[in-house]
């Protein structure tokens, strides 16, 4: 039987140490004995109990004093004195010593574990108010989400409100805007910061294999199943599990987290009992999941589920004033990892580049730019050779998409546009031409762009961009 907690014992007789130890062990509760006021006082110096059953009348240290000492120690700990001898005076004498009841001898074995059980209950509440306590006190570390814009002020503040919670996050934003970062601080903020955070990325496993990946299997449960496999989402249990890309989803799996998310249980393949987890789901995507469900390719109440609370982190073209913070950051990064020791002053001609680059890969472009400026920097400053061509010559860009089908150049503004149609444009077009020098290789078109592959690799996705023929 599982333990349900940890009971001290404390008395001078053999036979009551004894009774007392069988009702418990029987009922589930792991037992301490100590046959003095010093053993007691000693063991609960070690181990924090749930709670102590005390003698009142002991040779020594009698239970009283104990009593008082475990109270200066932890003044939430739950005591119940046992006398042969119950008079008001002792129970009022008990309590204000900080005791939470008072037996009389001899007993029921009923009222023993009614006693036990409310003196847990209560100890368990008060853990968890100074959990809640200092979760609401432990704000969000600044060093990884970094940004003081007003947009990141703003998720920083929604981050720090949400953290204590259950509930289930969804967040959104383009490639590189830094979702798991935000999943990981949301994590760490909350009361299961101790607990495992499980990251998945549902676009880089195979279809076929996320679903024994995500809930396990059994041996024999399909071909190659050799031996018993945990999914990830028990080992996530009293945790969290991060579900990048969640819109790659395929429909069958969409049923079966819905299911996990609405019973909190699951059945690994091969199994017919269900398995129960206590997981707090945080999903992310940078596909329009609204749009999704329109289409028919994303259940609605699967959406509805995910974005109990929504959090949209901004691109970083629209935030450039994060653009000098981020970079010195990963300045610093660099340095450490590299040996070293550039300046993090930037010139006006090299900050000024940066902030009006586009970074269609976002915060994971601008790390990739400043990596690549501190590792070939001949002298300790970053200069504006140091810089991808691109970003030192924005014209470069629409260079390379001029066999596309048109640039920037055949936009009449005088006639009104939508920029992120535009936008959108402009980055298919540069992809596909890129796909074309390289045979569709999408490695070597993501080094190419100086974009991450799994970044090109949800454009690509994400703007259905097809292989030409």
């Amino acid at each position: 039987m599982a333990k349900k907690g940890a009971v001290l014992v404390c008395d001078d007789e053999e036979i009551m140490r004894d009774v007392l130890e069988t009702i418990l062990t029987g009922a589930g509760y792991k037992v301490d004995l100590a046959k003095t006021g010093e053993e007691a006082v000693e063991a609960y110096e070690q181990k924090n109990y749930d709670v102590v059953l005390m003698d009142v009348s002991m040779p020594g240290k009698g239970g009283l004093t104990a009593l008082e000492e475990i109270i200066r120690m932890d003044a939430e700990a739950v005591v119940l004195m046992v006398t042969a001898y119950a008079t008001f005076d002792t129970a009022i004498s008990a309590w204000d010593k900080g005791a939470e009841g008072c037996i009389r001898k001899p007993f029921q074995n009923e009222q023993i574990l009614a006693l036990v059980n409310r003196g847990i209950k209560k100890r368990r509440k008060e853990e968890e108010r100074v959990s809640l306590r200092q979760a609401m006190t432990r704000s969000v570390k600044r060093d990884a989400i970094i940004g003081r814009s007003e947009q990141m002020e703003s998720v920083f503040r929604l981050v720090e409100r949400v953290a204590p919670a259950r509930s289930t996050v969804l967040v959104t934003g383009e490639s590189g805007t830094g979702k798991e970062l935000v999943a990981k601080s949301i994590h760490e903020s909350s009361l299961r910061a101790d607990k495992p955070f499980v990251v998945v990325n549902c676009s880089n496993i195979p279809s076929e294999l996320l679903e024994s990946e995500l809930f396990g299997h059994n041996k024999g449960a399909f071909t190659g199943a050799v031996a018993v496999k945990k999914g990830l989402f028990e080992v996530a249990d009293t945790g969290s599990i991060f579900l990048d890309e969640i819109g790659d989803l395929r429909p069958e799996l969409q049923v079966r987290l819905l299911r996990v998310i609405q019973e909190r249980e699951f059945t690994p393949l091969g199994e017919t009992t269900p398995v129960k987890v206590d997981v707090r789901i945080i999903a992310a995507t940078n596909v329009d999941l609204k749009e999704a469900v329109k289409n028919g390719t994303f259940r609605e109440d699967l959406y509805y589920r995910l974005s109990v609370v929504p959090i949209e982190l901004p691109p970083l073209r629209t935030r450039r004033e994060d653009i000098l913070t981020l970079a010195q950051h990963f300045i610093r990064k660099y340095n450490e990892e590299n040996g070293r020791k550039i300046t993090e002053s930037l010139s006006p001609e090299v900050l000024s580049l940066l902030e009006n680059y586009y970074y269609p890969g976002n915060v994971r472009e601008l790390e990739n730019i400043i990596e690549r400026a501190v590792v070939i920097a001949p002298t300790d400053e970053i200069t504006v050779e140091c810089l991808r061509p691109e970003v030192r010559n924005p014209e470069l860009a629409r260079e390379m998409i001029q066999d596309g089908e048109g640039t920037s150049d055949d936009i009449d503004i005088s006639r009104g546009v939508n920029f992120y149609d535009e936008v959108r444009r402009f980055e298919t077009d540069l992809i596909r031409r890129s796909l074309d020098q390289t045979g569709g290789h999408q490695s070597r078109a993501a080094r190419l762009l100086g974009l991450n592959a799994t970044t090109l690799n949800s454009k690509i996705k994400s703007y259905n961009i097809l292989p030409r023929v």
